[in-house]
This record gives C-alpha cells, sequence and structure tokens, in this order.
C-alpha cells in the first residue's frame, strides 16, 4: 500500500500531514509513504527529518478568495497537475490524502484524473479554496470543528504528533517545570505568539509582568526567534518571569503551564484541548477571520477566553487572566472543559479512514 499526502507551505498543514504518516507506520510498517512539496515550502526539510520520501512539484498559489487571478489559474496548474500524476503513478498511490495549502489542489486533480480514490482533511473552521474543490470529489472528508461548512464531513479533530496527543501535563509537570527553571509549585502562564512569535502579545505581556509576578504568577514567554528578547530582572522571592527565544519541547511547555495565551491557529487550538490547557486565544487580526472561528468552540466549552487582538492590554489581563489563575478550582474546571472538547486519535481515525477508501476503491 502507498499513500501519498498533499499538505505543504506551512506548518499548520504538514504536520497534521505528518502525525498521520506515523499513525500508518504504527499500524502497517511496510507502507509507502510519499509527501507532495514545493521547493519554496517548510516541507523540504521537515518531511526528510521525519524519514519520508518528498516528491517536488512546481508551485502555483492560490488565491484565498475567488478573483480574477482564479481565471488564470487552470493554465498555471496543467504542469503541476502533470508533476503530481507522475508521482502518483510512480509510487503506484493507493490514496491521496490532502490538508490544503498550495500542493493538495494538484494533488487532488491528479488523483482524480488517474482514478486514486481522495480524502480531505480541513484544520481551519472556514475551509481553503483547494480543500473546498477538493471535497467535491473525495471518497471522505474530515474536518477539525464540528462547526465545518463542508458537506458530508466527519468531525475528528486534526492529527497531532505523538508527543501530544499522549501527553499526561500531571504526570509530567515536575520535569517540565524543572526543565525551564520555573518554581514547581506557584501558577504558570504561557505566552507563545507561535514560532515566530507575535509582537503585540510580547509587548503586552512584558507591560504586565510585574502586576502578574506580584500576585504570585509564574511566566514562560516564547517570545519567537527574530524578536527583541525583554530585559528582564527577576527579584528575590518573586515568582520568576522567563522569556526564552523559542520553545522546541511544547509538550514540555505545555506540561508546565496551568493557562496559555496564544494566538489561535487551529493546530494550537487542537493541541490546547487536546492536553486540557485553557487558554486566551487572541485571535490574528488579519486574514479571513478563521482564527476566531477556531477558536469559538472551545471557548464555547468553557475551554478559554476569547479576545480581539485590539482589546488586548494589560488591563484585559489583569482583569481576566489573572483572576483565573488565581483560582485553582476554575482552573480545573477550564482544563476538563477543554480535554474534553479536545480530540486525541485524530491519527487513528483518519488513518482508518484512508484504508475504508482504499478497501471501496478495490470492492469498486
Amino acid at each position: 500500500m502507498h499513500v501519498v499526502l498533499a499538505g505543504g507551505g506551512t506548518a499548520g498543514h504538514i504536520e497534521p500531514a505528518l502525525a498521520l504518516a506515523d499513525a500508518l507506520r504504527r499500524q502497517d510498517p511496510t507502507v509507502g509513504i510519499t509527501a507532495l512539496g514545493t521547493e519554496r515550502g517548510l516541507e523540504t526539510r521537515l518531511v526528510p527529518e521525519r524519514g519520508y520520501e518528498l516528491g517536488l512539484i512546481p508551485a502555483v498559489p492560490l488565491p484565498r478568495k475567488p478573483t480574477p487571478e482564479l481565471i488564470t489559474v487552470p493554465g498555471r496548474l496543467r504542469g503541476t497537475i502533470k508533476a503530481a500524476e507522475q508521482i502518483l503513478e510512480r509510487t503506484k498511490a493507493d490514496c491521496v490524502v490532502g490538508f490544503g495549502g498550495y500542493v493538495a489542489l494538484p494533488g487532488y486533480l491528479a488523483a482524480k484524473r488517474r482514478g486514486v480514490p481522495i480524502i480531505v482533511h480541513e484544520a481551519n473552521a472556514r475551509p481553503g479554496l483547494a480543500n473546498k474543490i477538493g471535497s467535491r470529489y473525495a471518497a471522505g472528508v474530515a474536518v477539525s470543528t464540528p462547526d465545518s461548512k463542508l458537506r458530508d464531513a466527519r468531525y475528528i479533530g486534526i492529527p497531532l504528533r505523538r508527543t501530544i496527543a499522549t501527553l499526561d501535563r500531571a504526570r509530567v509537570r515536575p520535569e517540565a517545570r524543572a526543565a525551564f527553571g520555573l518554581d514547581p509549585n506557584l501558577p504558570t502562564l504561557l505566552v507563545s505568539g507561535g514560532s515566530q512569535g507575535a509582537r503585540r502579545l510580547n509587548e503586552v505581556v512584558q507591560q504586565i509582568a510585574p502586576a502578574l509576578q506580584r500576585s504570585g504568577i509564574q511566566i514562560l514567554h516564547a517570545v519567537g526567534p527574530k524578536n527583541e528578547m525583554p530585559r528582564v530582572d527577576n527579584m528575590p522571592g518573586m515568582p520568576p518571569y522567563i522569556p526564552v527565544p523559542y520553545v522546541d519541547r511544547m509538550d514540555l511547555a505545555y506540561a508546565a503551564a496551568d493557562m496559555m495565551l496564544c494566538r489561535a491557529g487551529a493546530m494550537t487550538v487542537a493541541e490546547l484541548s487536546a492536553v486540557g490547557l485553557p487558554a486566551a486565544y487572541v485571535p490574528l487580526p488579519i486574514g479571513n477571520g478563521e482564527q476566531r472561528l477556531n477558536a469559538q468552540p472551545v471557548v464555547k466549552a468553557g475551554g478559554g477566553l476569547l479576545v480581539d487582538d485590539a482589546d488586548l492590554t494589560p488591563e484585559w489581563i489583569q482583569g481576566n487572566v489573572l483572576p483565573v489563575l488565581a483560582d485553582p478550582h476554575r482552573l480545573f474546571e477550564m482544563s476538563r472543559a477543554a480535554a474534553e472538547f479536545g480530540r486525541r486519535d485524530a491519527d487513528d481515525l483518519l488513518v482508518g479512514m484512508v484504508y475504508e477508501a482504499i478497501a471501496a476503491r478495490r470492492k469498486a
């Protein structure tokens, strides 16, 4: 059996694809896996690092919304679809699983031409153009949120890295706090704006940090590797404020924290929900509003707070985040609500959909 994954471009597309690849290999170590990608995407590094084959095709960026530029897409796609078809033919692909992004649409159209079954996974509450088109031809559609607008979709969550999906925060907490130099007993706020950081979050947290420390809260702050590190004067006896450029072990960061302040990317929301970590979500104020839609279901379930970027101020954190961190019962209830909403088994559920699609095609 050989499965082709189409989800290059950004970590939000690549990581779920690689989580599925790992789950497929756990089920059958002999399964062949090839990931489609372009020369400009993160997949050129991430896919080989995880031990999977990468098949490169030309990049054809798609507009996020219907625009006059759409008229030029079919012509630009022809060569890309042909390249994808050649990879499907060479690998004797049994199924194409797409996660959106630049490479997904060529992968879907190539699979349709060759009669290869398609599985679509949409991570965001508001689906992208590639997955909207791919879902029309798919043998199965999986989504990360129960509020998805894709028809006939199955709500499974997002395939997660095994270190996250199997994380026991309470058991790992002593090790995690020691690893970051945190106090083993104090309430802990984790702050991160994603892999590159978020200037707005950084500025507000740096302003409010002393007040949080005076209230008995310690802070682990992933500033972002390209952002300036704040000057910190941790006074003796005060809870620590620990800024770091980047966290490469998010499982340990989640285990160390009692609450998180973060953006609301689909992967972030899925990971926090799966591990039961409540968060104050600050959706990115640009784009098509998908980050707000990503966070709304878990917030509605009681597992988080939601604030507009423009409304995020030191006063808002003082009035909304601090009371949660200072109240163990409320933290417990929010953690439980997040965990009940979260899905840890999306990778295995998606494997099941792949097998179902392949079996149906062989039977036909």
